[in-house]
């Protein structure tokens, strides 16, 4: 998994380091709010706040926040004309939180990956008192249907709705920034409400050349990769270095064991259509988000008949299958088909959000 978080709890033995989040934007900027980066003193360790001139700047300004140990909210335009060599001409500005106060909030971070590694989705609350670019200080929480009590009492009565309403839509929405007025006297504060979930489940049935670069790709897009093969010279780790999982199964078998939900995405590509009808048998009605088998037209079209004559699949449960599998960029090296593969199953998970 990718997310940043899932790092802190590695590097909490390591020298100090900062965390930059975009806050806010507006108008045309490198990155969307929610974007998080990890920095230490000697650079960039992990994430992006887009890149180039913003991040250079973030990254120098992170490196003097953990000398001061001050946090802060830093402002950047976007705004200039083409004169300005230095800066960049997006036309829009960002809105950056530097914590550099990431050591309090360790067990918030081991929290949420206990929750991930158990599929247990929640909400990362960040409570920002103060605004400029000194003396702020941030307090974080971690909020699952489980822990209903992750947030003080006075939050959790404001927050209710919005936390209730982010977990509730079963995918993580965006990112949200909202302040909280308690009174003229107590003043306000500012929330983060980020939505951090398990990652989506690929698995590919067949691990030969394909299945091998599509594990690479979806480790890469934050899938959690599972390769299932019944020949163990194929299904291993030296094979399939990318994989979260590795099964050696009949492959039916195998397929038809694992949960299937409207969070998981298949891909049918093994070494003949004996193997992939038996593969696609159990995927058939399974709710999963994405069914996909490879093949030319004339293996899809006898597979396809094959089905419909046994009564494995109606024509409207034959039609949700993508095969042939992959968007039409006309691949043809086995790398071109992985990236043809992966781009459909980003676009599916996209479109599902």
């Amino acid at each position: 998994m990718n997310n940043i978080y899932l790092l802190i709890p590695e590097l909490k033995t390591r020298h100090s380091f900062a965390i930059a989040t975009v806050i806010e934007t507006k108008g045309s900027t490198p990155q969307k709010s929610g974007s998080s980066a990890l920095f230490d003193q000697s650079g960039l360790i992990s994430g992006t706040i887009g890149g180039g001139v913003l991040e250079g700047k973030v990254q120098q300004i992170a490196r003097k926040s953990l000398e001061t140990k001050e946090s802060g909210i830093y402002h950047f335009d976007f705004d200039h004309d083409i004169s300005f060599k230095q800066d960049a001409i997006c036309g829009g500005n960002a809105t950056v939180l530097i914590d550099a106060s990431t050591a309090k909030s360790n067990v918030i971070f081991r929290q949420i990956k206990k929750s991930l590694h158990e599929r247990i989705q929640g909400i990362l609350v960040t409570i920002i008192h103060g605004s400029g670019e000194t003396n702020v200080k941030i307090d974080r929480y971690w909020v699952t249907s489980a822990v209903k009590n992750g947030l003080p009492k006075h939050y959790a009565d404001l927050l209710h709705g919005d936390v209730k309403g982010m977990l509730s839509v079963g995918y993580p929405g965006d990112f949200v920034k909202k302040e909280l007025l308690f009174s003229e006297e107590k003043g306000s504060v500012q929330v983060l409400l980020e939505p951090i979930f398990p990652p989506s489940k690929l698995i590919i049935a067949g691990a030969g050349h394909i299945g091998r670069a599509l594990a690479h790709l979806g480790k890469l897009l934050d899938f959690e990769v599972t390769v299932i093969d019944d020949r163990t010279e194929y299904a291993n780790s030296e094979n399939i270095p990318d994989a979260d999982h590795i099964i050696v199964d009949d492959i039916g078998n195998a397929v038809e064991k694992l949960e299937k939900n409207s969070d998981t995405f298949i891909v049918i590509v093994t070494r003949g259509h004996a193997n992939d009808a038996s593969a696609l048998r159990p995927c058939i009605n399974s709710g999963a988000s994405y069914v996909g088998m490879i093949g030319s037209k004339t293996k899809i079209a006898m597979v396809h008949r094959s089905f419909i004559d046994n009564g494995w699949a109606t024509q409207d449960q034959w039609s949700a299958i993508h095969a042939p599998i992959g968007l039409g960029i006309n691949s043809k090296t086995v790398e071109e088909i992985a990236v043809s593969i992966a781009a459909q199953l980003v676009l599916v998970r996209n479109r599902n959000k």
